[in-house]
């Protein structure tokens, strides 16, 4: 996902562009089991009412149903507060499931909720669908679960995500303006949502994740994890690797990547797609651009400094500058399918008009027309990497990474540099590491990667996949982020015979 209005750390993570596409209700088997009967395993005993606990099942439209998990605020002291999380499941076609397939679609701030209620033929096959209950989860700070929020006001958080810097990109005065924007949104969201705030790591939410195998009644977890979802099941495998059934982890994200690494492989990878962009772009209708990719490319850079300079007014008094402009070109390169919208966010702006622009920005950031946000995902994004990720907010470190990125990814390199100043007011110290994962004792993983993915660079999913003791890699030759279920027949045949069957194919397949 990329981060708010700026700054580096763009980890553009969130899952999938997704089409809400709903599910099928009419195939669907009869709502039963309305109880889950929790596995029996021994926990300590400060841990046994949540491993233990019932899952009542209730219907919730088209076929699903939906329930909640309760697992400790914090998972260093069990028996003090606890918190909710939202499920909701779609029981197996067949009327027989061979276990539950847990679906994370990324993010950080991605509801899995929303995305197996909406979008259940986008997240799996129908042969998934007709062997396992699917189940989709809000990580805690998400959406319905016990979450993580930052504003009375959505003007507020209009203020974040659009406001213009004063000043020059990089200067003393700029630096101190974003880092003190930056402070006042950490403790708006420390008032808003208290002690949870401290509590929205990744290694929280895999600790969740083993709770809610145990209330589904699987001994072992299956797990389908798109993007930032990789990490939580790379997370997952490492802390309970015998607990580990069938995972795959498509876009992967790599463990020992600091959040520099991720903001300079995220440039040069959203500068690979832009450019594959350009090259396909006069086949489609309404291109603006004629000269060669290069030429293109710097044109699209000397939009993003006129901007910069001089941003263009919206119809409703926003202000289009180079950061928002930066998140309307690159929303729509999670995949080839949403190049049309690209054309026309790139014509109508060259022509002086901010409205598509701002209709793409303000889809990524689920802003509505009325100027409300129907979900928190971008409040808990910042929240989730503010723990997750060290950063270094010395000013002569970020300079010389902001001159790197601008070496090495020319276009979008500067709008992705000094990412130190997101957290460096945030209420609480990061509690996240770089470590390798190894999973020792895991059962096989497999591992997708996307070879020109812009947000999970294809560089990631090789190196996790080597950390993994029982990592497998499946490549997919392509564009766009993450593959399975939206790539070739190839990937989805090696996808669906591993979480079925358990094969695991012998060398990279090579889709």
């Amino acid at each position: 996902m990329i981060s708010r209005r700026r700054l580096g750390m763009t980890a553009l993570l969130l899952a999938v562009l997704v089409p809400l596409s709903g599910c099928s209700a009419w195939f669907l088997p009869p709502t039963t089991n309305a109880t889950s009967t929790p596995s029996e395993e021994k926990v300590a005993a400060d841990l046994e009412p949540f491993y233990g606990q019932l899952l009542r099942w209730k219907s919730c439209g088209d076929g699903m149903q939906c329930s909640t998990l309760t697992t400790p605020l914090d998972w260093a002291d069990p028996t003090g507060d606890t918190i909710k999380l939202a499920l909701v499941r779609q029981q197996a076609t067949s009327g027989k499931a061979i276990g539950s397939l847990l679906v994370n679609p990324g993010g950080p701030g991605g509801s899995g909720y929303d995305f197996v209620h909406d979008s259940v033929d986008y997240a799996t096959s129908d042969a998934l669908q007709k062997q396992y209950d699917i189940v989709g989860f809000d990580p805690r700070g998400v959406g319905r679960s016990t979450a993580v929020d930052c504003y009375d006001d959505p003007a507020e958080f209009d203020a974040i995500n659009f406001d213009i810097p004063k000043g020059v990109r990089g200067s003393d005065a700029w630096l101190a303006e974003v880092t003190a924007t930056a402070g006042k949104f950490g403790a708006a969201c420390l008032d808003h949502t208290g002690d949870l705030l401290a509590h929205v790591d990744t290694v929280s939410v895999a600790r969740d994740l083993d709770v809610l195998r145990a209330a589904l009644g699987d001994a072992k977890l299956n797990y389908l994890g798109y993007s930032y979802g990789t990490l939580i099941g790379a997370t997952y495998a490492d802390l309970f690797p015998t607990k580990t059934g069938r995972l795959v982890l498509d876009g992967a994200v790599d463990p020992t990547a600091t959040a520099f690494d991720i903001s300079l492989e995220q440039a040069k990878g959203f500068e690979s797609s832009l450019r594959a962009f350009l090259a396909k772009c006069p086949t489609l209708s309404g291109c603006p651009f004629s000269g060669t990719v290069d030429e293109s490319m710097t044109e699209i850079r000397a939009l993003l400094d006129s901007l910069d300079a001089s941003p263009l007014k919206n119809s409703d008094g926003r202000q289009l500058g180079a950061n928002t402009m930066f998140t309307a070109i690159v929303y729509p390169l999670y995949s080839p399918d949403n190049w049309p919208a690209l054309v026309q966010v790139f014509t109508t702006v060259m022509a002086g008009d901010a409205s598509s622009a701002f209709q793409v920005a303000d889809a990524y950031y689920s802003r509505s027309s009325d100027g409300t946000y129907s979900t928190n995902s971008a409040e808990a994004f910042s929240a989730v990497n503010c723990l997750d990720y060290p950063l270094d907010d010395n000013v002569a470190t970020m300079r010389a990474e902001a001159a790197q990125l601008d070496a090495e990814a020319p276009v979008f390199g500067h709008l992705m540099a000094w990412g130190g100043t997101s957290c460096a007011k945030w209420p609480f110290p990061p509690t996240g590491n770089v470590d390798p994962i190894a999973a020792k004792g895991s059962a096989d993983i497999l591992v997708v990667g996307t070879t020109d993915d812009p947000a999970a660079p294809y560089v990631w999913a090789k190196s996790l996949a080597n950390q993994l003791e029982n990592g497998h890699l499946v490549t997919f030759t392509g564009e766009g982020h993450t593959a399975y279920n939206k790539s070739n027949a190839c990937i989805n045949t090696t996808v669906d015979d591993y979480l079925l069957a358990g094969t695991v194919p012998a060398t990279d397949p090579q889709c």
